[in-house]
């Protein structure tokens, strides 16, 4: 661990409260010098670290994306499971983790960047992405060696998790559209894009990326005038009432506690409570041929079954895409 690194260990944990640079040196066995020179580099890095000369130095809680801050908040029983690394800017962090994709993981590993400059979405549409310090985008690297019919579970698991954790922290209520957007008050604020790796020979997944995009504080007339309708921010305003550590590290404890406790889990009834299409028209385009039923049902392994008169259409999320939803 860097000098940089233990320092903003210490000073979030020590958080709200100041730390000398006495006692920080004595704890990291390190000069003052050095520690004068670790927290400046953290000023410079956007970490906001208050000074006093009597007090000593004091972590304020900001935007500033830190593994150091994302992995204290992360429950004690997962920190084992969980590798993190963040950066600035990124093509896509989805794109990133494939290179690790081949490589045996002695724990599932976390990307978390500032800025994307290439996102994409499902069937390699454009996703918005906001401007730098203003969203969340990160992916989770994962080798569950689970059969093949299970991936779209993922999906469906990281969509409850930002939900619930958006509610916990914010009192704000996150609808689904199946089978990867999140949406407030009718609006997109989340995208997930999960990608498989697939061993032919065992009929098993051998690595799932799961990426996340969260509008997180971007001012509502910030988004392009194609988007002003369609799209928002969880802070709409601009001004959030939490840090993208904490939440980016709720997400990651819902997850985990879905995953580590599958069978008595209700997530998938949740999914279900919070589908924006079930009862509703929907309309949909397989083989070329334009569909319109109602939604009756989501499976257990994440399929939605659409009614269209007489006929029943069980649509996967791999290869269809609702055109639109109405109600009745």
């Amino acid at each position: 661990m860097s000098t940089k690194t233990s320092v903003l260990t210490l000073l979030i944990q020590n958080s709200p409260n100041f730390l000398s640079g006495e006692k920080i040196a004595q704890q990291l066995s390190l000069s003052r010098t050095s520690i004068w020179k670790a927290v400046s580099l953290l000023k410079k890095e956007g970490h906001q670290i208050s000074s006093s000369t009597q007090k000593g130095y004091q972590y304020i809680p900001n935007n500033t994306l830190s593994q150091e801050a994302i992995s204290l908040s992360i429950s004690k029983p997962f920190k084992p499971l969980l590798t993190i690394k963040t950066v600035d800017r990124i093509g896509s962090t989805n794109r990133e983790l494939k290179n690790h994709t081949s490589d045996t993981l002695d724990s599932a590993f976390l990307l978390v960047a500032n800025y994307q400059t290439e996102t994409v979405g499902r069937f390699g549409r454009p996703f918005f992405t906001a401007p730098s310090g203003q969203g969340i985008y990160f992916s989770l690297l994962l080798q569950p060696n689970v059969a093949i019919k299970e991936a779209t579970q993922y999906t469906l698991i990281a969509a409850v998790s930002v939900a619930r954790a958006v509610e916990k922290l914010t009192s704000l209520h996150l609808d689904i559209k199946w089978v990867n957007d999140l949406f407030l008050a009718n609006k997109k604020v989340c995208g997930i894009l999960s990608e498989a790796t697939i061993d032919i020979e065992t009929q098993t997944i051998s690595s799932i990326i799961i990426g996340v995009g969260l509008n997180f504080a971007i001012p509502q007339d910030q988004f392009p005038d194609d988007l002003q309708e369609k799209a928002t921010s969880l802070f709409s305003d601009g001004h959030s009432l939490i840090n993208r550590n904490t939440l980016i590290a709720a997400v990651i404890n819902e997850f985990f506690f879905i995953t580590n406790n599958f069978e008595q889990s209700d997530y998938l009834e949740e999914y279900r409570r919070r589908s924006l299409v079930l009862g509703k028209k929907v309309t949909f385009v397989q083989k070329g041929i334009t569909h319109t039923g109602i939604a009756k049902m989501i499976t257990e392994t994440g399929e939605l079954v659409v009614v269209e008169n007489d006929h029943t259409h069980i649509l996967s999320s791999g290869e269809i895409s609702l055109q639109s939803i109405t109600t009745k």
